[in-house]
């Protein structure tokens, strides 16, 4: 069994691509995760297993992405106690708008930090958990102040360029 730092969700499989990014950066933080395809409406009770048993082993935060009706995060958030970010893919007739207000809804009580639609909202959501991880874990702070770092140098770097 994994010991997972990060429980990542999505509600198909059509999100990968737009979840691919959170992996790229939690990679790039050197953070633990695990990854499922497991939706609100079809597979709760599987959903609800995987989350308890993510916890057992480890998880911190929980990543939960989805498009359309959105109600993943705010399932997620509603069985657990860890903090659950939502990413609001971009699908469907209104892009992901739908998906961002479901999830930014949420009624009080039950809290879903809610990010940008689509890739920026994935990468944030990596590098939010990171934070929040590096909270109790100086090692992640130090790395995401590196990767901070590289990201402004190389923005810097395009000067180089003009």
């Amino acid at each position: 069994m994994s010991q997972p730092q990060v429980g990542i969700v999505m509600g198909s499989s059509s999100d990968k691509p737009t979840v691919q990014r959170t992996l790229d950066t939690l990679d790039a933080l050197e953070i633990s995760y695990e990854v499922r395809v497991l939706s609100a409406h079809r597979t709760p009770t599987q959903l609800h297993a995987w989350i308890v048993d993510a916890e057992a082993r480890g998880a911190q935060v929980f990543i939960a992405a989805a498009g359309m009706s959105a109600a993943l995060p705010g399932v997620v958030a509603a069985t657990t106690l860890r903090p659950v970010l939502g990413v609001p893919i971009a699908s469907g007739p209104l892009g992901g708008v739908d998906a961002l207000l479901a999830i930014a809804q949420m009624p009080g009580g039950i809290p879903v930090g809610t990010l940008a639609v689509g890739n920026a909202g994935a990468t944030n959501a990596a590098i939010l958990s990171a934070q929040i991880l590096g909270l109790s874990d100086p090692a992640i702070t130090e790395r995401l102040a590196l990767y901070r770092a590289a990201k402004a140098a190389k923005v810097l770097q395009a000067n180089d360029t003009i």
